[in-house]
């Protein structure tokens, strides 16, 4: 839900401290060096910077916010984490460093803990778990999570959310909603980066994590795309003890993916343990278009066996088949160094400005990704190519694109934990063979005729509403009967489908 004028007007309220954290922390001086900002307002920010600066402020621009956002807590954190998204905005370096933010805060105490455990549980702790510890394993801005084993001896793990964190968050978003439109309205050039949708995609993360429940179903739905996947393994959720605020899941027994030396000595095969990372990334935006988008490595563990094991489902990531399409033949077109089709691309879907010519724009695209085409992945940041290329965007009026931002900032940290895994690995000649299959899949007649089969039908269950509706706005006509349209649009989608599959 959009802010209200009164609460815009309270968010306001809140400006001077909000300006006055940024400004000892030196990020004031930063942002006076972003062109997108109207003159007036980067000398604004360059004065104030010289007056309230601390002297032990960092000379580098992403630690100097992420300093100043954790100082102002838990909503500005995770919009500090969100802002690693939009290289395009705030450039590639400090994207990269906010990417790192670190989601930490000290845990709430063991007595309000088990309370809140009774609570959600409607009985007494003793009633769902033999042994509840009371020092959790993992405390940060949203939740906290505990080791437990229920009575019936399992072992899982309990996450529940801070007290008050809804309240607040909210109060967060509006100021951000607040925030985008002024930016919007008083810096035009603004409108193209689409704050004000940028948060909208925020609030609907943070809506996510503040209902646990959601973050249950999404753990089940990742665990069923992923299920005939060989290397992978979802925890699974008890749903019987799961509530608004309290996740209980599968605990899981491993050793984190950027432990090279663990891994090594358990006689894990760090190469075989890449090409798996790379392919359930790959089959979960590709394939599924439904993603886990909080791959940090705190998040991604190694089992005993060798599997995979994603924990952490607050975040994930949705694409439709268009922007899937389009990704996968950006990225083929990349890996072949075929910059004209990535400038064609761009054009095809909409997203350069008016009369922007091609040529110029698949030259400056060779100009940043060329050098690093091909080299290993420890000796050059995706992080960083993909920043300069999203900063493209102002010099040829690129639409911003809000679906892909979480899929950008999951790109970085998948990076990131490649390379610490193993920087040999060559990320794009693993994706190649997997993109062309996939497009290869998507292309054949018999799937095609699937999809129209299901379009057909998804039509013919909507007709007579739309028909309804059309009658309403209209005078009455001669026309065929209402009731016949279903069935002959049900006969040709059949048609179609037996004859792709049959012959």
């Amino acid at each position: 839900m959009r802010a209200s004028g009164w609460q815009i007007i309270l968010a306001m309220l809140r400006l001077p401290v909000i300006a006055w954290h940024l400004g000892r922390a030196g990020t004031l001086g930063h942002m006076a060096q972003i062109t997108l900002l109207p003159g007036w307002m980067r000398r604004l920010c360059s004065l104030v910077d010289r007056l309230i600066r601390s002297r032990g402020a960092r000379l580098d621009a992403g630690s100097a916010l992420a300093e100043a956002l954790i100082r102002l807590g838990p909503g500005f954190i995770k919009f500090g984490q969100a802002l690693s998204t939009r290289a395009d905005l705030i450039g590639p370096q400090m994207a990269h460093s906010l990417s790192l933010l670190q989601d930490r805060l000290p845990a709430f105490g063991p007595d309000l803990a088990r309370r809140q455990v009774a609570s959600e549980a409607g009985r007494p702790l003793a009633e769902i778990f033999r042994r509840f510890d009371d020092v959790p394993v993992a405390a940060a801005s949203i939740a906290q999570v505990h080791y437990a084993e229920l009575v019936d001896g399992r072992q899982v793990a309990v996450k529940l959310l801070r007290p008050g964190i809804r309240r607040r968050m909210q109060s967060d978003t509006t100021l951000f909603y607040s925030l985008a439109r002024i930016l919007e309205w008083l810096a035009p050039n603004l409108q193209r980066l689409k704050l004000v949708t940028a948060v909208d995609q925020f609030t609907q993360i943070s809506d996510i994590e503040l209902d646990l429940r959601l973050e249950a179903a999404a753990a089940g739905k990742l665990a069923d795309n992923m299920a005939e996947d060989e290397g992978i393994h979802v925890p699974q959720v008890d749903l019987e003890h799961t509530t608004t605020a309290m996740l209980v899941i599968e605990w899981i027994e491993g050793i984190r993916i950027d432990d090279v030396d663990a891994l090594t000595a358990a006689g894990h095969d760090i190469e075989r343990i890449t090409e798996t990372a790379a392919r359930c990334f790959f089959n979960q935006v590709f394939r599924d278009g439904f993603f886990h988008a909080d791959m940090h490595p705190g998040n991604i563990f190694i089992a005993a066996n060798g599997t995979l094991v994603p924990i952490d489902f607050g975040i994930m990531g949705h694409l439709d088949f268009a922007d899937r399409l389009f990704l996968a033949r950006l990225l083929t077109a990349m890996i072949d160094r075929d910059y004209d089709a990535v400038a064609r691309l761009h054009a095809d879907a909409g997203m350069l400005g008016e009369n922007v010519p091609l040529a110029p724009f698949a030259q400056s695209i060779r100009a940043v990704a060329e050098p690093v085409m091909g080299k290993p992945l420890g000796d050059v940041s995706l992080g960083t190519v993909l920043g300069q290329i999203f900063q493209l965007s102002s010099r040829f009026a690129i639409d911003v694109q809000p679906q892909f931002n979480l899929l950008q900032k999951t790109m970085m940290m998948a990076e990131g934990v490649a390379r610490q895994l193993n920087p040999e690995a060559n990320m794009w000649m693993l994706a190649r063979p997997l993109a062309s299959q996939w497009m290869q899949d998507q292309a054949s007649l018999a799937k095609r005729a699937e999809d129209l089969f299901e379009e057909a039908m998804m039509l013919m269950a909507r007709l007579p509403r739309i028909l309804n509706a059309f009658e309403t706005r209209h005078e009455p006509a001669p026309m065929p009967s209402k009731s016949a349209w279903p069935f002959v649009t049900a006969m040709l989608a059949l048609a179609v489908a037996f004859v792709a599959v049959f012959t």
